[in-house]
């Protein structure tokens, strides 16, 4: 068996990899059982792991390296709450005012627009933002980083694309 002390001593990395293996799971499960959530619990145990890498010359020599982490998993879980907190707070603010909803769309634009989003991803873009937003054909190529040629080529495609899909007859002179 090795001696630890003289590698905890230097703090190693092999001995911060020892320490990370041990504590995770413990760790995980400290952090989900303060903040409710998986996924913050795996980011508040990674944060603060992170933390203890960096300061590992100190952390290493401390009688109990597992409770300043510990600790620091408990800091990270309040500022987390304490955020969501400020943040629903905020939401309520903004409800209250009364900023307006985005409109619901009739059945015949929700299905336009399924259709769009249906549509290779270049095709789709260049529809909405000519169709939804009105830009001329040299915005959408600014836009877009492309030659307007480019997106009238995509403007063509996805124009003939939604006529098939939607049933849409074309108009005779």
């Amino acid at each position: 068996m090795r001696e630890r002390t003289d590698l905890v001593a230097v703090g190693s990395r092999e001995d911060f990899e020892d320490f990370y293996l041990r504590e995770y799971s413990s760790l995980v499960g400290l952090a989900y059982s303060l903040s409710g959530s998986r996924w913050s619990a795996e980011d508040i145990a990674q944060e603060a792991f992170l933390a203890a890498h960096r300061n590992w010359h100190c952390v290493a020599g401390y009688d109990q390296p597992g409770a300043w982490v510990r600790r620091v998993v408990a800091n990270l879980a309040v500022s987390a709450f304490r955020r969501r907190v400020l943040e629903a707070k905020a939401l309520g603010r903004i409800a209250l005012r009364g900023v307006p909803a985005v409109p619901e769309l009739s059945a015949e634009d929700a299905e336009f627009w399924r259709a769009v989003r249906s549509l290779p991803r270049r095709q789709a873009q260049v529809v909405a933002l000519y169709y939804l937003e009105d830009r001329a054909i040299a915005d959408v190529a600014e836009i877009l980083d492309m030659a307007p040629g480019t997106v009238k080529k995509h403007l063509h495609d996805g124009r003939r694309t939604l006529r098939g899909r939607l049933r849409v007859q074309e108009d005779e002179p």
